[in-house]
């Protein structure tokens, strides 16, 4: 086990993942609260205060493991925002947006690293103490940013992509779906463990960090 590459993992990846997990559930919490549910805010959990967001498998140790077995890519969440659908002003179809919420924040900060990403390639040579930590903490930032936007957008509930497909379809088949949502996290482990998601999402994901860091370095 190399120590060094273990603690150079950590401190690349480390403050991308956080601002990742957390930004994503502050988002879902923030426009619920818009919506008319103000249960997040009531609870606290409309703060960037990591304290009240991490969740000490999603936030911590998962991360860890990953980093330790030198994995392709990053994934981890963070303690969801709790929302309570029945004090939203339209629950059937603010859900949908309340659980778009999550996956777009990943998409403006992905965008938000590429365009840091090209500002920091444009500083002097002299600067490199700076700039070399920071590059790669930008490319680390697409990346799992990329992953979490990809990977909830999956229509399982009880991940975003579940809750929204329960918002948009009709009455009996969405009350179906919703069914699934008890058993949601022992069918997502289990696709994880038989690499379903990595050879489906992976090339996905591979492929527009690719195109993003391409179009800031070029």
């Amino acid at each position: 086990m190399d120590v060094d590459a273990i603690i150079r993992g950590i401190s690349i990846w480390g403050l991308p993942v956080l601002f990742a997990v957390i930004l994503h559930e502050v988002a879902h919490g923030w426009v619920a609260d818009r919506l008319g549910d103000n249960t997040a805010r009531f609870m606290g959990r409309l703060t960037l205060n990591p304290f009240k967001h991490i969740d000490p498998i999603g936030t911590i140790l998962v991360p860890l493991l990953l980093v330790i077995s030198n994995a392709p890519f990053l994934f981890g969440y963070a303690k969801p925002v709790p929302v309570d659908a029945r004090k939203l002003n339209h629950p059937k179809k603010d859900m949908v947006w309340v659980a778009l919420a999550g996956p777009l924040m990943n998409v403006v900060l992905a965008i938000a690293s590429m365009l840091m990403l090209a500002a920091a390639l444009m500083l002097p040579h002299s600067w490199m103490w700076f700039t070399q930590p920071l590059v790669l903490m930008c490319q680390a930032s697409i990346m799992i940013n990329l992953v979490l936007f990809v990977f909830n957008l999956i229509p399982i509930p009880p991940l975003d992509g579940g809750r929204i497909a329960v918002g948009l379809l009709p009455g009996p088949l969405a009350w179906q779906l919703s069914r699934i949502e008890p058993f949601g996290f022992l069918i997502i482990v289990t696709l994880l463990f038989f690499g379903a998601f990595q050879v489906t999402i992976g090339p996905l994901v591979m492929g527009l960090s690719e195109m993003m860091i391409t179009w800031a370095i070029r």
